[in-house]
């Protein structure tokens, strides 16, 4: 099953490619909620290229990498790329309201498909949030 989330910035399609794809911005951004947060992330922005970001609760009791490989890149456009057995894929559109960024991602069996989705949006609120006040 795919989930897909969204959101629109109100800011220029350049700074929000910067904002998605800059490990220095991914590190700002990158939770899910106040009490987690990315430590690192390395970005290597073509086919072929590897990503991670490694993410902690900040109060040390747990933390996880997320890394995959990139499948697909269109400057200002898309990114694809393949995480474990799963695919992901970001649209970047421009609206007369701003540049939408639409994630459409596989879902996974651990967690139900709502915390999926709340989860990705919630990261991707804090995307905009930094992107429109940066």
């Amino acid at each position: 099953m795919k989930i897909t989330v969204e959101t629109t910035a109100k800011v220029p399609i350049s700074k929000v490619w910067k904002s998605y794809t800059s490990p220095e911005d991914i590190i700002k951004w990158n939770a899910a909620s106040d009490d987690w947060h990315t430590v690192k992330s390395a970005v290597d922005l073509r086919a072929g290229g590897q990503f991670s970001s490694r993410m902690e609760a900040k109060d040390g009791s747990f933390g996880f990498d997320f890394e995959g490989t990139y499948t697909n890149i269109v400057e200002n456009r898309l990114i694809e790329y393949s995480f474990g057995e799963r695919n992901a894929k970001v649209e970047f559109s421009e609206t007369p309201s701003g540049i939408n960024v639409r994630v459409t991602f596989d879902a996974e069996d651990s967690h139900s498909i709502d915390q999926q989705r709340d989860g990705w949006q919630a990261i991707l609120n804090n995307f905009k949030r930094h992107t429109e006040g940066n």
